[in-house]
């Protein structure tokens, strides 16, 4: 799945250390279809060459205003004429100050100032040049004026010192452009998603869980906050980078046990729609054991089992009618072997939700690929196997619709 299929996106670069990671930049927003023109300030140059951002996109680098290759001569009109966006990656203190008053001396400013396209800048500078008010009205002036910040993150600099300026890593800010995309069908939404397997201790070093990997949860996560919601994501052990961490709309709380699961999300207030994603154990081990259970010979442990509490049906009960919907909007997730429609039918109507979606789970735990049936009030619908974040966007705009 390429998310920047057929996009042109013009790379600009200004003078900073980090202009080192543009290279990679350029190469990861290829790998997403995107066709990348690199547009580079003089004092760019003194850190990444033209040669290696021509070879890396297949496009001649433009460094001058006065480019005389351009058919008008108006380098600054062409290029952001035909660019979905202009991307700004990175950009330093100076280049900020001048695109927030308007001026414009150089290609790369003229071009922003000159645009018809949306502008997205990745700050990337010494913390005491972040922190200073200047910079942070520079900021304020950018921000009134539509353009999109990216970042910047916190860490070590290559000054030495540490704090905010950092540039976000390429692929932070190529998820973010993805992101930038897709349509916003749940901005202003809450919602709180559950992924990922429990794990239910027999002793201090065995326990029950099963195959879950919290791929899909993760992607809708990911999906949602494209869309514009904020997000509560509860998970279970799994091991998988926080989606859109540096977007800041991302809350992960992490757990291990259907029980703390379960006391996550009850504690979470204020939610338009939850997605029970997470493969949740229906029992756990009555008394695990405070030490590890020793073999002895053939004799085998007997282990009592009790009901732990299910998480999406107290939801379910929770769920208040507001302006005519089902409030929060309640999607429970049934990972089957057999009979899929059936059993997926038979639980959506005792956990008494509006919707449901169903998978044959031994085909697709672990693996990068799903394919979903989901089940409402109106009847099925089959969503073709395709990557989990392709289907977790589909998802996405079919819950939109229904809140």
């Amino acid at each position: 799945m390429q998310s920047l299929l057929n996009k042109k996106i013009v790379l600009g670069i200004s003078g900073g250390i980090a202009a080192y990671k543009s290279a990679e930049l350029a190469r990861l927003l290829m790998q997403e279809g995107a066709s990348v023109q690199v547009v580079m300030t003089q004092a760019a140059q003194q850190f990444v060459t033209q040669v290696t951002m021509q070879a890396l996109t297949g496009n001649p680098v433009y460094t001058s205003q006065w480019d005389s290759t351009i058919p008008n001569n108006m380098a600054h009109i062409e290029l952001s004429r035909t660019a979905d966006a202009i991307l700004v990656a990175p950009a330093s203190a100076d280049l900020m100050a001048k695109l927030s008053l308007g001026l414009a001396d150089d290609l790369l400013s003229t071009l922003c100032l000159a645009r018809d396209c949306p502008l997205l800048i990745a700050p990337a500078m010494n913390k005491q040049m972040w922190e200073h008010a200047a910079t942070q009205r520079s900021v304020q002036r950018l921000t009134e004026d539509d353009a999109t910040l990216l970042g910047p993150a916190s860490g070590f600099q290559a000054c030495g010192e540490v704090g905010l300026g950092r540039m976000l890593e390429p692929v932070e800010i190529t998820e973010q452009l993805i992101a930038f995309f897709q349509k916003k069908s749940l901005a202003g939404k809450k919602v709180l998603i559950t992924a990922g397997p429990t794990f239910e201790a027999i002793d201090p070093v065995r326990g029950l869980t099963n195959r879950s990997s919290g791929k899909m949860g993760f992607a809708i996560a990911r999906a949602a906050i494209e869309a514009g919601a904020e997000v509560h994501l509860i998970a279970g052990p799994c091991d998988l980078a926080t989606p859109l961490l540096a977007t800041g709309k991302i809350i992960r709380s992490d757990i291990v046990s259907a029980k703390e699961m379960h006391i996550a999300v009850m504690n979470t207030q204020d939610y338009d729609v939850f997605f029970a994603v997470a493969a949740v154990a229906d029992w756990g081990i009555t008394k695990p054991a405070k030490d590890k259970i020793k073999r002895n010979g053939n004799k085998v442990p007997t282990l009592e089992f009790t009901a732990n509490p299910d998480i999406l049906l107290e939801v379910a009960k929770t769920a208040k009618i507001k302006a005519g919907k089902p409030y929060p909007y309640c999607v429970g997730f049934a990972a089957e072997s057999t009979d899929l429609k059936a059993h997926a039918q038979e639980k959506r109507e005792r956990k008494g939700i509006p919707m449901i979606v169903g998978n044959i789970g031994p085909d697709t735990f672990g693996s990068d690929l799903n394919q979903l049936l989901v089940i409402d009030e109106r009847g099925s619908k089959k969503i073709a196997t395709a990557e989990k974040l392709d289907l977790a966007r589909q998802l996405i705009q079919l819950v939109a619709k229904k809140i």
